[in-house]
Parts: C-alpha cells; structure tokens; sequence
C-alpha cells in the first residue's frame, strides 16, 4: 500500500510539474488574407475545439480557404472547405458536413465580443460545431439596457467586465449560450471592419474572392502579454 501511495505521489508531482511547465506557453495562431494579418488565441477551458483547430490549421485546412459569408455589424465566417475551388457565384456554407461535430463547450465566460472565434454549426438539437467553419464577431455596440433584455433571453448573468466590453467594444451577445466561443483576435481588429464591409451577393457571399492562410506556434506567454498586450 505504502508503495503504491508513493508511486501515486510521483505521479501527481510529475503531472502538476509538466502542467505548470506546459502553461507558461500558448499556441499563438497568425490569421493573415489580403487585407491585413490578425492573431489569435486559443482557450484552455474549450480542449476539444482548442485542439481540434490547432490540428486543421497545423494541417493546412485552411489555406486558400474563403471567407465565405460576411455581414456588416455581425461576423465575418470562413472555413468551407469547398471553397477552395468554389467557382463564382456558387453557393458555400454546407462543406464539412462530413466531418465529425465537436460537443458544445459553452463557457459562460467566453462571450460574443468583438474580436471573440466562435464555431460555426447547424440546427442540430446537442448544439454540436462545424468540425471546421468558423466565425469572427464583428457585432455593435449595446447599451446596458439592451445587455438586460438579451440576457433575461439567453440565460446569461454578465459580469460588468463583460457588460463594459459589450458597451465599449461591441458584440453579439444573441449568441451566447448558443454557440462555443473558443480563441478571440488580440490585435488589429479593424481588420474584421474591412473584411465584413466588403460588398456582397445575396448568399452574403464577398463579390470578390478573400482568402485566407493560418500558421500556428508555441509562444511564451509573457511574450505574448508584451507584444500584443494579451493578459492572460
């Protein structure tokens, strides 16, 4: 017995060290299309889709893949993977159905800002992601009174942190709940500005083609916090 707790012991100290050595870095993701580069981050508390993404974008899923539906004051949506070679006017938004969904990882700390990637997905009842199509909040401003009304709909108890970014910087607070909030953009925001003002088809499709390329690295932390100014 005494044998078996001490071996137990080891492994619990050898597995919080490798975890507390594993957190000082973080899997920095650079977004880059024709428009202008963003970078991302991924969270720890959404495992599945964390890691799920890291693997696609270390595979190349994504490059030359399409933004593919943009709407103004809403998000900007990529992922297709049919729309690598979609020709002109084709109707996008239904590839990777094949793909196995990933389980809603809702965290009620993970909200809609501007800025925040969220997983795309369907009707489907379990509120299962798009294996691969994701979206970039864009949003509007709230006022506080409209951050009341959304959440006495969704269920959601906001924080006044999250009520200020809402307020300040804009979102789409309808969709919390709702949808798996998993990384957010750390830098050039304006970016999502150009990109979802572009003109458009009636499919919300861009008229002309923004493609885009992902690369993904291990950073420290604390150079992440002082390049970008991210605090973790």
């Amino acid at each position: 017995m005494k044998k078996h707790f001490f071996i137990y012991t080891l492994l619990l100290i050898s597995t919080i060290s490798f975890a507390q050595k594993k957190s000082k870095k973080d899997y920095l993701v650079t977004l880059k299309t024709k428009y202008g580069t963003t970078h991302l981050v991924l969270f720890d508390d959404t495992p599945l889709h964390k890691a799920n993404f890291i693997k696609l974008v270390e595979q190349k899923f994504y490059d030359s893949l399409l933004f593919h539906r943009i709407i103004d004051g809403f998000m900007i949506q990529g992922g297709d993977p049919e729309s690598k070679t979609a020709k002109a006017n084709q109707r996008l938004g239904g590839g990777g159905g094949n793909m196995e969904r990933i389980p809603f990882e809702f965290k009620s700390n993970r909200v809609h800002k501007k800025g925040a990637l969220a997983a795309a997905r369907d009707n489907n009842p379990e509120k299962k992601s798009s294996a691969c199509q994701f979206y970039i909040v864009q949003g509007k401003k709230m006022t506080d009174e409209e951050i009341t009304q959304v959440a006495q709909r969704n269920g959601m108890n906001y924080t006044t942190q999250q009520r200020a970014e809402y307020m300040i910087l804009g979102g789409t607070p309808r969709l919390d709940n709702a949808y798996t909030v998993f990384g957010e953009a750390i830098d050039n925001l304006d970016l999502i500005d150009t990109i979802a003002k572009q003109p458009r088809d009636s499919a919300d499709r861009p008229k002309e083609d923004i493609k885009m390329s992902m690369t993904v690295k291990k950073m420290r932390k604390k150079k992440i916090t002082k390049q970008f100014g991210y605090k973790y």
